[in-house]
């Protein structure tokens, strides 16, 4: 799984502006939407916030992976936000985040899910790679980033 294949790098936003984790998740989709991916951005949204409530997506270290599944996509679609200043997300380590990854898949497509959320948390393993996505100055200088960390 390659990520740049799945993150069109008009859905990267940085600094994301809200200040709690449904404002956030909120902003993502709607860059999902405004770029044309989602054939409804309510019922995504409720699928990515009521997958939210049954446990956090804050998988920590600074870095939490909302997702959701339902029909409104035809194949799996990403997007990133980094914010400015790290925010509450009731994370499995206790601490805030700062990267947000927003994955939305089709109800019947669990594989490329799966790969996928295997793929971001091996990419966030790696400190400097992380600490470089946390610090960049743009959407583009992002995208470039995840693409060349691919490369590898």
């Amino acid at each position: 799984m390659i990520l740049t294949q799945i993150l069109q790098p008009t859905c990267i936003k940085l600094p994301l502006e809200g200040t709690d984790k449904q404002t956030v998740i909120t902003e993502l989709v709607d860059l999902l939407n405004d770029n044309g991916l989602l054939a409804d951005r309510d019922i995504t949204l409720d699928a990515v916030l009521a997958r939210e409530r049954t446990r956090s997506t804050g998988i920590g270290l600074g870095i939490a992976i909302p997702h959701g599944k339902c029909k409104t996509v035809k194949e799996l679609v990403m997007a990133v936000g980094i914010t400015d200043e790290p925010i509450e997300f009731e994370s499995v380590d206790g601490n805030p985040v700062a990267i947000v990854l927003l994955l939305v898949s089709p109800s019947d497509q669990t594989g490329s899910h799966i790969q996928a959320l295997a793929r971001i948390s091996r990419l966030m393993l790696d400190e400097q790679f992380k600490h470089q996505l946390e610090t960049a100055s743009s959407a583009e200088q992002a995208y470039e980033l995840l693409s060349s960390k691919e490369s590898e």
